[in-house]
């Protein structure tokens, strides 16, 4: 919509308000409002976008983010001949090591003792002569290797978490940006009137934690509405949701009509665009009081679909239940849903840690990819899988028989993705034999800004195309770069 429409229908809007703050149409609401002024090219979705830019394999995505870095050489990346150079000194080998950049928590160390896995592997039918290799720890995960795409060869610019995740939700390591599933909401808007576009779900895990702050799925210098919605265990999911004590629904919509007046009013006088996405909040809220509780509630889920997922989805907050969440927004149409699962940092003691972080995940992310399938929906929804960057091959610290830590490695790490147009049953990419490099990286290497180009274009959007003016420039998620990897879609 161009600036002149957006503001003829904004005085539309305001003639509206007027008549409502004089009782002309009480009780009609904005909602009601929307469906009769919104523009035809945009009224299903709502987004910039007046059309996709490219034919949709993918209506939405979940992102099941591994916060920490998972250990790719402990769970897919196997690397069978390693165990030859145990304990050596990886700077022996400097084809290999390259003089490349690590973290001062190893950069200290007298030696770089190189640490095979100690977990076994196993091959797993994926329709391709060679299958695919997956760690023991992650059995349940494994048997969907039929439906995974998976990549090797990820690699990004971050060595620590904080600008790494950073870089994996919005595009770029400094804080600022619109956030991918806020980009997504500003592109195509929402399929579903009752819930936001963008939500968001944080489980703890057992391992070392990083912060994690709202700016993650915040929407930056996009419009505030297209900014993530929190979804929280427990009785009252979204804060201050809920009506106090005493008001009625019907005194909420009252009040509401009058706030949005006001707001029109001043919308009209200094035209700044937050006051409509205000609005737009306040609407959507509404609507969530009644949306947000029928979501949440698994009473009417069968037997065999919660045992699906495993003893943990009956605990509010587990990644268990969240990944059934998760299932349950992309049958309410949810454009982009965001899982964090902290505690992936594994600097000491790796294979305890790895242990329990896998059990809390394998199953229900496995469940996810099986319960779309069977539902007929993850053909159109895309999951993606994986962490801000990788492990490295080295141990920190000292290398026993079954113990060792893996510091940062954003050379090269695994990620996979499900559904949603991806080819399905591949491996993608790989690496050298110490896990370290990627074999190809001009040809192969998937960066992050790669990776969001792809996903994008799965959705039906051009990367390139989707892009925002502030501050006397346009913006984009991929920045400057970002190639499509046609090589990973069906």
């Amino acid at each position: 919509m161009d600036p002149m429409e957006t503001h003829l229908l904004n005085l539309t809007r305001r003639q509206f308000f007027g008549k409502a703050a004089q009782g002309m149409v009480a009780g009609m609401g904005v909602s009601a409002l929307a469906s009769l002024l919104a523009d035809p090219a945009t009224a299903s979705a709502g987004g910039v976008l007046r059309s996709h830019h490219l034919a949709p394999k993918a209506k939405r995505v979940i992102f099941l983010h591994q916060m920490g870095a998972p250990s790719q050489l402990d769970l897919f990346d196997y690397k069978p001949n390693l165990h030859e150079y145990r304990g050596q000194d990886l700077r022996a080998f400097p084809e290999i090591f390259q003089g490349q950049r690590i973290t001062g928590m190893t950069s200290g160390q007298a030696s770089l003792p190189i640490a095979p896995s100690i977990f076994k592997f196993n091959r797993y039918d994926n329709n391709t002569d060679e299958g695919l290799y997956v760690s023991e720890l992650y059995p349940h995960t494994a048997s969907c290797a039929k439906e995974l795409c998976v990549i090797k060869s990820v690699y990004t610019e971050a060595i620590n978490h904080e600008p790494g995740i950073t870089f994996f939700q919005t595009g770029h390591q400094q804080p600022g940006r619109p956030s991918m599933g806020a980009w997504l909401s500003y592109g195509l808007g929402s399929a579903n009137d009752n819930l936001p576009s963008f939500v968001v779900m944080i489980s703890q895990g057992s391992g070392n934690m990083q912060t994690l702050s709202a700016r993650m799925w915040g929407s930056g210098f996009l419009p505030s509405e297209h900014q993530g919605v929190k979804l929280r265990a427990g009785a009252d999911p979204v804060l201050f949701l809920s009506d106090p004590k005493g008001v009625r629904r019907d005194d909420r919509r009252r009040m509401l009509d009058a706030v949005n007046a006001i707001n029109e009013l001043e919308h009209d006088r200094v035209q700044d665009p937050e006051i409509m996405a205000r609005i737009a909040q306040g609407e959507m809220a509404y609507r969530m009081q009644m949306s947000v509780p029928e979501l949440t509630d698994f009473s009417d889920e069968d037997p065999e679909t919660l045992a699906l997922y495993g003893p943990d989805v009956h605990k509010p907050g587990s990644y268990a239940s969240h990944c059934l969440l998760a299932r349950r927004m992309a049958e309410r149409d949810v454009r982009f849903i965001q899982l964090y699962h902290r505690g992936w940092d594994a600097h000491g003691n790796l294979p305890r840690e790895i242990r329990a972080q896998c059990a809390a995940t394998d199953q229900p992310q496995a469940a996810l990819i099986k319960d779309l399938r069977r539902r007929g929906m993850l053909d159109e929804t895309l999951v993606v899988w994986g962490g801000e960057f990788g492990r490295g091959v080295y141990s920190q610290g000292a290398l026993s028989a079954d113990n060792y830590g893996r510091d940062h490695h954003p050379k090269c790490f695994t990620m996979w993705m499900a559904g949603g147009g991806v080819k399905p049953g591949i491996s993608y990419g790989e690496t050298d034999d110490f896990g370290y490099n990627i074999i190809d990286k001009e040809s192969n290497g998937v960066h992050v800004h790669d990776l969001h180009a792809t996903m994008l274009h799965l959705l039906g959007i051009d990367h390139e195309r989707l892009t925002y003016r502030f501050q006397g420039r346009r913006y984009r998620l991929t920045d400057i770069a970002g190639l499509v990897k046609q090589e990973l879609i069906a």
